[in-house]
């Protein structure tokens, strides 16, 4: 840590800071910068989605079918542990860290997690994660349905193809790059908005006393900037 970050204050352990998002806005990226400037422990709940998602097609269940999903998730344990960049995620105690950041996965988790019933489950999963608070937690429905009251909210959105062409050269860069071109990726990204923005149970919004951060024409270290300053000012610190 640099002399410049050990000055900054602290805030307290039990802060919960809620980042939401629809995919490829970035929320990942912000929420591990916001966990190591303030001493907070990263969570993201996407990685819990994936994992499911994984489960689910390994199991070669019907995604479109809620009675089978909502079995499987009844035998299912899923753990985030904190690692490096991202966290370790265990899905019945087997590291699948590695195995759930291809489109096909992603794609999965953002049709199991339509269904009331599965994502029930999974917010009762990400509360108990969160419970002690010193938490920032990253996700769709952080700050209005997993923690409505935590003390820092924030709503981080960018045009869909922006957002898109971030996806595209994300993959790349870690070495999963989809055979396709960036207008698929950025017609999935629209798809999955809309199942996001207008699935019946806790659709992607706003939460009302959240802070909303457009990306679309910030470069990543004016975004993360952007970020620490709202928290910095909602914490007074």
């Amino acid at each position: 840590m640099s002399g410049e970050e050990s000055r900054i204050p602290q805030p307290r352990r039990k802060t919960i800071i809620a980042i939401d998002g629809p995919a490829g806005a970035g929320k990942s990226t912000i929420a591990r910068h916001l966990a190591r400037r303030f001493g907070l422990l990263n969570l993201e709940t996407g990685a819990m989605y994936r994992a499911f998602a994984l489960k689910a097609l390994r199991a070669a269940l019907p995604l479109e079918e809620s009675a089978g999903l909502k079995k499987l998730a009844a035998e299912t344990s899923i753990r985030l542990e904190p690692g490096g960049d991202e966290n370790r995620v265990l899905l019945d105690e087997e590291d699948v860290t590695g195995l759930i950041r291809n489109p096909t996965v992603t794609d999965a988790a953002s049709r199991v997690s339509i269904f009331p019933a599965i994502r029930a489950w999974m917010v009762r999963l990400q509360q108990q994660l969160g419970a002690e608070g010193g938490v920032v937690m990253e996700g769709r429905d952080i700050g209005t349905v997993v923690f409505p009251h935590a003390e820092v909210k924030i709503f981080l959105d960018a045009a869909p193809e922006v957002r898109g062409q971030r996806r595209f050269e994300q993959l790349g860069k870690s070495g999963r790059a989809p055979a396709v071109q960036p207008e698929e990726v950025i017609r999935d990204l629209h798809a999955r908005d809309e199942r996001d923005r207008n699935r019946a149970d806790s659709p992607l919004r706003p939460a009302p006393d959240a802070v909303l951060l457009d990306s679309t024409d910030m470069t990543l270290e004016q975004a993360v900037a952007a970020a620490e300053a709202i928290v910095a000012a909602k914490l007074k610190i």
